[in-house]
C-alpha cells in the first residue's frame, strides 16, 4: 500500500502540540476503503496512527521530528531497569476486556486532570474520553492493572490497545496518580510486549517518538526496535 493507492487529505498548518515554534500538518486517511481492520493495519505499516476513527500521519512543512516506533517483539531484550519494573510490579493483577467500560472514566478523568493540566485534553470530559479511545476500525484490547490490598481490589491502570494483523498498537495508557512511582507506563508497555509474544504477533507499535519533547521521548528504550524514516522501517539496536 502506498499513498497513491488511496485518498488522503492534508490539513492546514497549525501550532505544534509538542515542539515550540514549530508548525504541524497532518495527512488524514479519508478514503472509505480504509475503514476496516486490514487497511488500518496496513496504514500502521506506513507510519500512520489513529485518534478515534481517524488515521493520520505527520506531514509537517519544516520538521520531521515525529518518528513512528515499533518493537521487534520476538527479539526484545529487557534492560536492567525494565526487568526491575516487572519485578517491582509483579504483585499487581492483570485482566483484559474487549470493550471500553464506563467505569474506566473516573480513572481517566483523575489522570488527565492531575497529570496533564498543561495538555490539550485538559479538562477531561466523557465525550472526549469515548471519541479519543474507542474505535470502529479494529478490535481493541483494554489491559487492566489491579491492586489488591486487604481484600479490596482497585483498578489502577488501563492500557488501551488496538489489535492489528501484524501486532498490537499501544494507543494510550492512563493510571491512578497515586501509583505514579511504580512506573505504570513502562510496566504497561512491557505487559503489551508479553501479550504480543503470547499471541505470536511480531510488533508492538508505540506511536511517535519525538526526541526533543520530554513527554514523547520515552519510546526508543525497548530494543531492538524499528523506526519509520523516509518511507522505510530502519532497525535500531541498543
Amino acid at each position: 500500500m502506498s499513498e497513491n493507492d488511496f485518498k488522503v487529505g492534508i490539513t492546514t498548518t497549525f501550532p505544534c502540540s509538542y515542539l515550540p515554534d514549530q508548525e504541524e500538518r497532518l495527512l488524514i486517511a479519508v478514503d472509505e476503503r480504509l475503514q476496516n481492520n486490514r487497511s488500518y493495519s496496513l496504514l500502521m505499516t506506513e507510519g500512520f496512527r489513529r485518534s478515534g476513527d481517524q488515521s493520520y500521519r505527520p506531514h509537517c512543512p519544516n520538521c520531521n521530528a515525529c518518528q513512528s516506533i515499533r518493537v521487534i517483539v520476538n527479539q526484545f531484550n529487557p534492560s536492567k531497569s525494565q526487568k526491575r519494573s516487572l519485578k517491582r510490579n509483579a504483585h499487581f493483577h492483570i485482566k483484559t476486556s474487549e470493550h471500553l467500560k464506563d467505569d474506566y472514566y473516573p480513572l481517566y478523568e483523575n489522570y488527565i486532570n492531575t497529570c496533564h493540566q498543561d495538555g490539550s485534553m485538559y479538562p477531561a470530559n466523557n465525550q472526549q474520553f469515548e471519541s479519543f479511545l474507542s474505535s470502529n476500525l479494529t478490535k481493541q484490547l483494554f489491559i487492566e492493572t489491579w491492586f489488591e490490598h486487604e481484600g479490596e481490589k482497585q483498578l489502577i491502570c488501563v492500557a488501551v490497545t488496538d489489535v492489528l494483523i501484524n501486532g498490537l498498537s499501544a494507543v494510550y495508557t492512563f493510571y491512578h496518580p497515586e501509583f505514579k512511582s511504580h512506573g505504570l507506563g513502562v510496566f504497561s508497555i512491557l505487559t503489551q510486549i508479553n501479550f504480543c509474544k503470547e499471541q505470536h504477533l511480531p510488533y508492538l507499535y508505540l506511536g511517535y517518538q519525538i526526541n526533543e519533547c520530554k513527554k514523547m521521548n520515552y519510546k526508543n528504550r525497548y530494543f531492538p526496535y524499528e523506526k519509520f524514516v523516509a518511507q522505510q522501517w530502519q532497525r535500531v539496536e541498543k
